[in-house]
């Protein structure tokens, strides 16, 4: 594997970059993961989904990755959720903890080799923010520390914001003992009600951007390889960790900082804040877990992405036409072997097709083409065989379906086997139009019936029948099988 081959968009250069790791063959990437204070939503979902198919690529490229992705699981917003519902804040969160795994593996990603939580951290925290004022960049006040932003000249290097802008948009808030409006807190003192941890400086808390610089150093070094998350986290958070690691250790936080675009919901970016969003569970109760992924990863990471209903049914029909591909591939060489000799085509163009946009910045709409062309030519060699020659079309089904696993194993595609993701998609519509699956077995056995006594014009009635139904027939050899037309 040669690293240069790869190349991504570098949100701190603005503009594509080969990816070269500080230590030959390995990466380490940290990935700011969820604020548990409610159940995920599928803008965060879209993010942690494109970073779970770029850590899968780059370990199906020869990497060892190393991929951390943290809780946040002390915050402003945590605390007033556990007091609204009359809860215990660290408990409260811990509730969402483990909501957020339940619902990442219904998605299927891939646990990451770490996922820190701050307040298993503290010490490491405080001992972080003490070599920040030992160095002189962050200061005590009143039991709050805040780190100076006026000591470091290259702030705002990664959101190239003017600093004499944001100046005049800030106020210092009631109880914040800051010396300047731009500085922020390191740690926050203990206020009536709200957990608190011992310190150097008194009872109190971390600030939010803290926690991130403290948990990559300690699992990843002082240097991370790349450093990824949501568009919206650019300013402030990601531009207060570069402030805060850098001014600590006097060398680069992150060689490489990906981010992933908005998901965006009737024109505006879906967020808790703007009460617009979909939670991840509802998604998936409507949904099959992987087209919702076919969804996400049908758009480039870093552009935004329109949810709508359709789209997501647009999804599982795609995926129910590659299904519906495999298993007709499957039943084609379903127990045969195949003497060694030339395939029809070069099946491993679709291969070199898909790496090249995956090596691309992580194109995943055109690794998506590349496996949709896969897919296209083994529908053409069953339906429509270009060559008599039947051993050259089965050794060619056999080499293309040998593919799919290789490269859908980074999509997180492609998962399951045909027949049972094809009836749990039958089932779920079943369900979701109201049709009497009792009714259309009954209708089809007696359809069968009337085609064994050759009564054609009594069996295209009941196929009417079942078509007004919304059931789509499809006669094989050995049997009849249906499905809920889209």
């Amino acid at each position: 594997m040669s690293a240069s081959s790869i190349r991504v968009f570098n949100t701190l250069t603005s503009r594509k970059e080969e990816l070269v790791p500080l230590r030959p063959g390995e990466l380490g990437i940290y990935v700011c993961g969820p604020t548990v204070y409610s159940y995920v939503h599928i803008g965060n979902a879209r993010t942690f989904t494109a970073f779970d198919v770029i850590v899968r690529y780059l370990r199906y490229r020869g990497f060892k990755v190393t991929y951390v992705r943290n809780f946040t699981d002390i915050d402003d917003k945590i605390i007033d959720a556990a007091r609204a519902n009359a809860q215990d804040a660290i408990s409260f969160a811990a509730r969402f903890v483990e909501e957020f795994r339940n619902d990442a593996r219904a998605l299927r990603l891939t646990e990451p080799d770490v996922s820190p939580k701050v307040s298993d951290h503290l010490p490491e925290i405080v001992a972080f923010i003490r070599k920040l004022i030992d160095r002189g960049v962050a200061y005590e006040s009143r039991g709050d520390v805040y780190f100076s932003v006026a000591a470091d000249p290259d702030y705002a290097k990664l959101s190239r914001r003017n600093l004499e802008e944001l100046v005049a948009g800030q106020r210092v808030q009631p109880g914040e003992q800051k010396r300047d409006p731009l500085d922020f807190a390191l740690w926050k003192a203990a206020k009536p009600g709200e957990p608190a941890w011992d310190s150097p400086w008194g009872p109190g808390r971390p600030g939010w951007h803290i926690e991130c610089s403290a948990m990559a150093a300690k699992y990843l070094g002082e240097t991370l390889d790349i450093h990824g998350g949501g568009m919206d986290l650019i300013f402030p958070h990601h531009e207060n960790e570069i402030a805060q690691s850098e001014s600590a250790f006097q060398k680069p936080f992150s060689r490489y900082w990906l981010h992933g675009g908005f998901l965006d919901l009737q024109g505006a970016k879906m967020s808790k804040s703007l009460g617009n969003v979909v939670l991840l569970r509802d998604a998936l109760s409507r949904v099959d877990p992987e087209a919702l992924r076919l969804f996400f990863l049908s758009t480039h990471y870093r552009h935004a992405l329109d949810f709508s209903d359709k789209a997501l049914s647009d999804a599982e029909g795609r995926m129910e036409y590659f299904y519906e591909t495999l298993q007709k591939v499957d039943e084609k060489i379903a127990g045969k072997s195949f003497e060694p000799g030339p395939a029809y085509g070069d099946p491993a163009a679709f291969v070199k097709e898909f790496e090249a946009a995956m090596d691309d910045d992580f194109n995943c709409p055109g690794a998506l083409a590349a496996l949709s062309g896969l897919f296209a030519a083994m529908n053409a060699l069953v339906d429509k065989p270009p060559t008599k020659d039947k051993a050259m079309i089965g050794r060619t089904l056999a080499s293309l379906r040998a593919l799919v696993p290789m490269v859908s194993s980074v999509m997180g595609l492609f998962e399951r086997r045909p027949e049972e993701w094809l009836l749990e998609r039958r089932a779920r519509a079943v369900r979701q139009k109201g049709i009497d699956a009792k009714r259309v077995q009954s209708l089809i056995e007696e359809r069968s019936r009337a085609r064994a006594k050759k009564d054609y014009q009594e069996a295209d009635r009941l196929r009417d029948e079942l078509r007004a139904m919304g059931v789509e027939l499809t006669d094989k050899p050995l049997q009849t099988t249906w499905k809920v037309a889209s």
